[in-house]
């Protein structure tokens, strides 16, 4: 087996990546062996100083190095062992711990494509842990890997959570294009559109604005009693950062709306739809009872059949079911058109 499946991209003790930030210095990658003497050196006692450790928890050592190595409150490592439940973020003491979700980096529009991401933060120190890769904390790897300069670990949670905003925002443009697409097959009354593609986006945003839409206020209440290591500069960019964030779930609280709509205008289009069907079998079996009623009766083996000898007896039974028809489709049509 090759060694990174072996340890589902992480080392041997479940760290994905590592990077070491100092003041007006590009960050500097970090291996777990390298963290614990950072922590304890005098060199890594500057406040600008701090780590961010990124773990999987596909990999069952990266809890045990953690329980070890670090001083993390037993509340991170609860969430770790929770079932998926809707953002939080809380303080323990001066930690602040939080669960995320994101978008999965194979995203499909499928409710069951989000993963959670775990986190705790202190003055010097930011530790991640997920299952499964989500594309927010993938694009903020990336633009820690270009060399972009982070001052402290607040601004590195609020980086975090505007690509967290960036990556909603592209979910619900991509769902929008396709909704645009619905609609105008819609209102052109050509019913091809899929009541199961609608009730994918539906359900979809829906599980986002309920694992989502609590982090907004989460981040407001953090913002108002946040610990003392996180300074006025940090506090604005997190108070951006939720703003960003509550937009975004805005506009897919209105993109669930508008799905909403669209299935009640599809399910009308579809009633109607069947209501013609009905009526046109309704007709033909109205149009079709003459015939079959007087070939019941002519059809009996019995004596006194009317019109059995005479020589016009049928053009008298075909003039009168064909006026008898006439009749019953005069009166369906016209109260069809009424």
């Amino acid at each position: 087996m090759d060694p990174a499946e072996g340890t589902y991209g992480s080392d041997k003790h479940g760290l994905i990546w590592g990077y070491r930030f100092a003041a007006g210095a590009a960050p500097a990658p970090i291996t777990s062996e390298e963290v614990v003497p950072w922590l304890e050196s005098a060199d890594s006692s500057g406040a600008d100083a701090f780590l961010w450790l990124h773990f999987s928890l596909s990999n069952t050592a990266s809890e045990r190095w953690l329980h070890h190595n670090l001083r993390i409150p037993d509340a991170f490592y609860q969430s770790l062992r929770e079932p998926v439940s809707s953002t939080r973020v809380e303080l323990e003491g001066e930690t602040l711990v939080a669960v995320i979700h994101d978008a999965m980096f194979d995203f499909t529009l499928d409710p069951e494509s989000i993963a959670t991401v775990s986190l705790c933060m202190t003055a010097r120190l930011l530790v991640t842990a997920r299952l499964r890769p989500v594309r927010s904390v993938d694009r903020l790897r990336g633009a820690v890997r270009a060399g972009q300069v982070l001052r402290s670990p607040a601004e590195l949670l609020a980086q975090l959570l505007r690509h967290q905003a960036d990556v909603l925002r592209e979910i619900v443009r991509t769902s929008t294009t396709q909704v645009d697409r619905i609609e105008d097959e819609i209102l052109a009354n050509r019913i091809r559109a899929s009541r199961r593609e609608l009730g994918t986006f539906r359900r979809t945003h829906v599980r986002l604005q309920r694992l989502l839409a609590p982090e907004p206020a989460s981040l407001f209440r953090l913002l108002s009693r946040s610990p003392n290591w996180i300074d006025a500069v940090d506090l604005q960019e997190l108070r951006q950062a939720a703003e960003e964030f509550s937009t975004g779930i805005a506009d897919s609280a209105a993109l669930v709306e508008r799905t909403r709509l669209l299935q009640e205008e599809l399910s009308a289009l579809l009633g109607e739809q069947t209501g013609r069907t009905l009526f046109v079998l309704t007709v033909v079996t109205v149009l079709a009872l003459p015939i079959n009623l007087i070939a019941g009766l002519f059809g009996m083996n019995v004596g006194g059949v009317p019109l059995a000898e005479s020589p016009r007896g049928f053009a008298l039974v075909v003039t009168g079911v064909v006026a008898v028809t006439m009749v019953a489709a005069y009166v369906a049509l016209g109260r069809r058109k009424q």
